[in-house]
Protein backbone atom coordinates (compact mmCIF):
# COMPACT_ATOMS: atom_id res chain seq x y z
CA UNK A 1 0.00 0.00 0.00
CA UNK A 2 1.17 3.53 -1.32
CA UNK A 3 2.31 5.90 2.02
CA UNK A 4 2.56 9.38 2.10
CA UNK A 5 6.05 9.63 4.49
CA UNK A 6 8.74 7.64 5.51
CA UNK A 7 8.79 5.66 8.39
CA UNK A 8 11.72 5.95 10.77
CA UNK A 9 13.09 2.52 9.81
CA UNK A 10 13.05 3.23 6.12
CA UNK A 11 14.84 6.45 7.07
CA UNK A 12 17.36 4.20 8.62
CA UNK A 13 17.72 1.57 5.36
CA UNK A 14 18.28 4.91 3.34
CA UNK A 15 20.80 5.86 5.02
CA UNK A 16 22.49 2.60 5.20
CA UNK A 17 22.80 2.36 1.34
CA UNK A 18 24.80 5.37 1.52
CA UNK A 19 28.11 4.69 -0.26
CA UNK A 20 30.52 6.69 2.13
CA UNK A 21 30.55 9.42 4.53
CA UNK A 22 29.74 12.50 3.47
CA UNK A 23 26.72 10.97 1.68
CA UNK A 24 25.73 9.33 5.08
CA UNK A 25 25.65 12.33 7.05
CA UNK A 26 23.48 13.94 4.36
CA UNK A 27 20.80 11.58 4.89
CA UNK A 28 21.30 12.39 8.79
CA UNK A 29 21.05 15.90 8.70
CA UNK A 30 18.10 16.05 6.50
CA UNK A 31 16.44 13.35 8.55
CA UNK A 32 17.64 14.58 12.44
CA UNK A 33 17.40 18.30 11.68
CA UNK A 34 14.27 18.32 9.29
CA UNK A 35 16.33 21.72 7.18
CA UNK A 36 15.70 22.06 3.51
CA UNK A 37 17.99 20.60 1.59
CA UNK A 38 19.05 24.30 0.21
CA UNK A 39 19.96 24.76 4.36
CA UNK A 40 21.87 21.56 4.30
CA UNK A 41 24.34 22.42 1.86
CA UNK A 42 24.54 26.04 3.19
CA UNK A 43 25.90 24.50 6.12
CA UNK A 44 29.50 25.64 7.15
CA UNK A 45 32.20 24.72 10.02
CA UNK A 46 31.63 28.43 11.40
CA UNK A 47 27.76 27.33 11.84
CA UNK A 48 28.53 24.59 14.18
CA UNK A 49 29.12 24.47 17.28
CA UNK A 50 30.72 21.14 18.70
CA UNK A 51 30.64 22.30 22.30
CA UNK A 52 27.26 23.11 22.20
CA UNK A 53 25.87 20.12 20.21
CA UNK A 54 24.20 23.18 17.57
CA UNK A 55 23.96 23.95 13.99
CA UNK A 56 23.04 27.77 12.90
CA UNK A 57 20.19 27.38 9.78
CA UNK A 58 20.29 30.80 7.83
CA UNK A 59 18.01 30.92 5.16
CA UNK A 60 16.07 33.45 3.32
CA UNK A 61 12.32 34.09 4.28
CA UNK A 62 10.97 35.15 1.25
CA UNK A 63 12.84 34.96 -2.73
CA UNK A 64 13.99 38.24 -3.96
CA UNK A 65 13.77 39.67 -7.57
CA UNK A 66 16.07 41.79 -8.66
CA UNK A 67 15.60 44.17 -11.09
CA UNK A 68 18.73 44.89 -13.83
CA UNK A 69 20.46 48.09 -13.42
CA UNK A 70 19.56 49.61 -16.70
CA UNK A 71 16.05 50.10 -15.25
CA UNK A 72 17.87 52.45 -12.82
CA UNK A 73 17.31 49.59 -9.57
CA UNK A 74 19.64 49.54 -7.20
CA UNK A 75 21.54 46.50 -6.25
CA UNK A 76 22.73 48.06 -2.97
CA UNK A 77 18.92 48.20 -2.18
CA UNK A 78 17.93 44.76 -3.00
CA UNK A 79 21.34 43.56 -0.78
CA UNK A 80 20.00 45.57 2.36
CA UNK A 81 16.53 43.73 1.70
CA UNK A 82 17.81 40.42 1.42
CA UNK A 83 19.41 40.93 5.52
CA UNK A 84 16.22 42.32 6.38
CA UNK A 85 14.59 39.15 5.13
CA UNK A 86 17.54 36.76 6.56
CA UNK A 87 16.27 34.67 9.49
CA UNK A 88 18.68 32.45 11.40
CA UNK A 89 17.58 29.46 13.64
CA UNK A 90 19.72 27.25 15.83
CA UNK A 91 18.87 23.19 15.94
CA UNK A 92 20.03 21.03 18.49
CA UNK A 93 21.69 17.37 17.51
CA UNK A 94 21.54 14.30 18.89
CA UNK A 95 24.45 12.66 20.78
CA UNK A 96 25.40 9.88 17.99
CA UNK A 97 24.65 12.69 15.24
CA UNK A 98 26.65 15.11 16.55
CA UNK A 99 29.84 12.46 16.97
CA UNK A 100 29.31 11.85 13.29
CA UNK A 101 29.68 15.49 12.39
CA UNK A 102 32.44 15.99 14.39
CA UNK A 103 34.04 12.32 12.98
CA UNK A 104 33.75 13.48 9.36
CA UNK A 105 35.09 17.20 10.35
CA UNK A 106 38.51 15.68 11.90
CA UNK A 107 38.79 13.68 8.83
CA UNK A 108 38.54 16.95 6.61
CA UNK A 109 35.35 16.30 4.72
CA UNK A 110 34.23 19.92 3.91
CA UNK A 111 35.01 21.61 1.13
CA UNK A 112 36.84 25.13 0.59
CA UNK A 113 33.92 27.61 -0.88
CA UNK A 114 34.33 31.18 -1.53
CA UNK A 115 36.77 31.49 1.62
CA UNK A 116 33.98 29.11 3.61
CA UNK A 117 34.63 25.62 4.94
CA UNK A 118 31.59 24.36 3.89
CA UNK A 119 30.31 20.75 5.17
CA UNK A 120 29.35 19.28 2.02
CA UNK A 121 30.53 21.19 -0.96
CA UNK A 122 27.47 19.96 -3.36
CA UNK A 123 25.37 20.96 -5.33
CA UNK A 124 21.42 20.43 -5.20
CA UNK A 125 21.21 18.45 -7.77
CA UNK A 126 23.84 16.37 -6.69
CA UNK A 127 22.57 15.94 -3.26
CA UNK A 128 18.88 14.88 -4.61
CA UNK A 129 20.77 12.34 -7.14
CA UNK A 130 22.40 10.77 -3.86
CA UNK A 131 19.10 10.59 -2.08
CA UNK A 132 17.33 9.45 -4.66
CA UNK A 133 19.80 5.85 -6.01
CA UNK A 134 20.10 5.36 -2.05
CA UNK A 135 16.59 4.90 -1.95
CA UNK A 136 16.56 2.68 -5.47
CA UNK A 137 19.64 0.36 -3.63
CA UNK A 138 17.43 0.65 -0.03
CA UNK A 139 14.10 -0.97 -2.38
CA UNK A 140 11.94 2.15 -1.07
CA UNK A 141 9.12 2.36 -2.91
CA UNK A 142 7.34 5.78 -4.37
CA UNK A 143 5.58 8.26 -1.89
CA UNK A 144 2.14 9.33 -2.58
CA UNK A 145 1.39 13.21 -2.29
CA UNK A 146 -1.47 12.98 0.62
CA UNK A 147 -3.27 15.97 -1.24
CA UNK A 148 -2.83 15.34 -5.24
CA UNK A 149 -2.60 11.55 -4.79
CA UNK A 150 0.18 11.47 -7.07
CA UNK A 151 3.47 9.48 -7.33
CA UNK A 152 6.66 11.18 -5.93
CA UNK A 153 10.32 9.80 -5.26
CA UNK A 154 12.05 9.73 -2.41
CA UNK A 155 13.73 12.92 -2.65
CA UNK A 156 15.66 15.34 0.55
CA UNK A 157 12.22 16.78 0.89
CA UNK A 158 10.46 13.55 1.77
CA UNK A 159 13.43 13.34 4.85
CA UNK A 160 11.99 16.80 6.18
CA UNK A 161 8.69 15.17 5.81
CA UNK A 162 9.56 12.25 7.98
CA UNK A 163 10.67 14.19 10.50
CA UNK A 164 8.05 16.71 10.61
CA UNK A 165 5.66 13.68 11.14
CA UNK A 166 7.08 12.08 13.26
CA UNK A 167 7.53 15.07 15.78
CA UNK A 168 3.89 15.71 15.45
CA UNK A 169 3.41 11.30 16.25
CA UNK A 170 5.27 12.13 19.51
CA UNK A 171 3.51 15.50 20.26
CA UNK A 172 0.75 17.05 19.00
CA UNK A 173 -0.32 19.38 21.01
CA UNK A 174 -0.42 22.98 20.52
CA UNK A 175 2.75 23.69 21.64
CA UNK A 176 4.05 20.92 20.50
CA UNK A 177 3.16 21.94 16.66
CA UNK A 178 4.51 25.88 17.47
CA UNK A 179 7.26 24.31 18.50
CA UNK A 180 7.65 21.93 15.47
CA UNK A 181 6.85 25.35 13.46
CA UNK A 182 9.62 27.33 14.85
CA UNK A 183 12.30 23.85 14.74
CA UNK A 184 11.11 24.07 10.53
CA UNK A 185 11.02 27.48 10.14
CA UNK A 186 8.08 28.20 9.16
CA UNK A 187 6.38 31.42 8.72
CA UNK A 188 3.05 30.48 8.81
CA UNK A 189 1.61 27.54 11.53
CA UNK A 190 -0.94 26.96 8.95
CA UNK A 191 1.89 24.89 6.76
CA UNK A 192 3.23 23.28 10.12
CA UNK A 193 -0.48 21.88 10.83
CA UNK A 194 -0.63 19.91 7.38
CA UNK A 195 1.73 17.16 9.28
CA UNK A 196 -0.51 16.60 11.95
CA UNK A 197 -3.50 15.99 8.66
CA UNK A 198 -0.66 13.60 7.34
CA UNK A 199 0.28 12.26 10.30
CA UNK A 200 -3.86 11.19 10.86
CA UNK A 201 -3.18 12.17 14.84
CA UNK A 202 -6.62 14.44 14.90
CA UNK A 203 -8.70 12.26 12.79
CA UNK A 204 -7.72 9.06 15.14
CA UNK A 205 -8.43 10.82 18.53
CA UNK A 206 -11.87 12.13 17.10
CA UNK A 207 -12.82 8.72 16.08
CA UNK A 208 -11.35 7.06 19.54
CA UNK A 209 -13.84 9.98 21.18
CA UNK A 210 -16.70 8.94 19.44
CA UNK A 211 -16.70 4.89 20.65
CA UNK A 212 -14.69 5.93 23.88
CA UNK A 213 -17.63 4.60 26.60
CA UNK A 214 -19.00 7.98 26.99
CA UNK A 215 -19.34 8.57 23.49
CA UNK A 216 -21.09 5.23 22.76
CA UNK A 217 -23.30 5.35 25.78
CA UNK A 218 -24.88 8.46 24.02
CA UNK A 219 -25.36 7.13 20.47
CA UNK A 220 -26.99 4.25 21.92
CA UNK A 221 -29.11 6.31 24.21
CA UNK A 222 -29.97 9.68 22.87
Amino acid sequence: MAKAYLEPNEVESLEKAATCMRDRLLIRLLSRLGCRISEALAIALEDIDLARGTVTIQHLKTRLKLLCPSCDAKVEEAVAQAREHRKLRTLHLDKDTLERLRGYINRGGPVSRSGKQIIFGINRHHAWHIVTECARRAGLSPLVNSESGRERKVSPHRLRDAFAVMAVQQDDSTDGVRMLQEWLGHANIGTTMRYRKVAGQELKEWYQKLWSDKGEEQWLNP
